[in-house]
């Protein structure tokens, strides 16, 4: 079985190596020494999130600790080819389930988007919160699936925010129902910035696809069938990294 992944700070693993020590407290240690109750001679995965992942046996356990020695360390360097998913904020946590998938399907970035016909609006206090979910979403995700790199959770774009990232890319796809050129098949660059851009339940407005077609974004289409909202970005995820990372 994989062994369970902890997140610390990232200047408890800098410059750490094999023999070196560390001591995992805080949430994580809780969670650790409290409610998996992993014990002496057990070993752990730990990540800053952001690229080092270190291998760490148990030599001492407290009530909210682990004390631990380190056998080995990782660097996971961050990808030249960076896929990133737009995702309209959509109701029923619909936005929160597509961004949970696309984690646990290696996405590097997720840029919330407020869309014309988006139901849920972020403002205020209301946007700072799901904000902050969106990111605990991701990390709990992040951690799930034992990944080094914790996905980044931009801040929230409207629809110029959007093709201002879409004229920045080396690449923005953005799925539409009525797209006649596939997903599967589209050639993809060796660097830089790859968008995902799904809308909300009622669709892209036909003057923010004229928009992003403008400013350089390629409409696709999955397949035959239409996707929901949670479903869509995590299955282009997976035909992009099937022709690109998953070799």
């Amino acid at each position: 079985m994989t062994l369970p992944l902890f997140l610390v700070a990232p200047e408890r693993l800098a410059g750490v190596r094999a023999g070196g020590s560390v001591v995992l407290d805080g949430p994580e240690g809780r969670h650790a020494a409290t409610v998996r109750r992993i014990g002496v001679g057990e070993s752990v995965l730990l990540s800053d999130g952001r690229g080092t992942r270190a291998t760490a046996e148990v030599v001492a356990a407290g009530k909210a600790e682990l004390e631990l020695t380190v056998t080995a360390v990782e660097e996971d360097p961050e990808p030249a080819l960076r896929l990133v998913l737009v995702q309209a904020l959509a109701k029923a946590d619909r936005d929160d389930q597509a961004i949970e998938s696309a984690t646990e399907l290696g996405v590097d970035e997720v840029v919330p988007w407020q869309a014309a016909r988006s139901i849920v609006v972020w403002r205020g206090d209301r946007a700072a919160k799901a904000l902050r979910k969106w990111e605990s979403v991701v990390t709990a995700a992040a951690k799930q699936s034992r990944r080094s790199r914790v996905p980044v959770v931009a801040e929230p774009v409207g629809q110029r925010g959007l093709v201002e990232r879409i004229r920045d890319s080396a690449l923005a796809l953005v799925l539409h129902e009525d797209a006649t050129a596939p997903l599967a098949g589209q050639s993809l660059p060796d660097t830089g910035d790859v968008l995902v851009v799904v809308g909300p339940e009622g669709g892209i407005s036909p003057e923010e696809l004229a928009a992003f077609e403008e400013a350089g974004a390629v409409p696709v289409r999955l397949g035959p069938t239409v996707l929901r909202s949670s479903s869509a970005g995590p299955a282009a995820l997976a035909v992009l990294s099937a022709a690109s990372r998953w070799r």
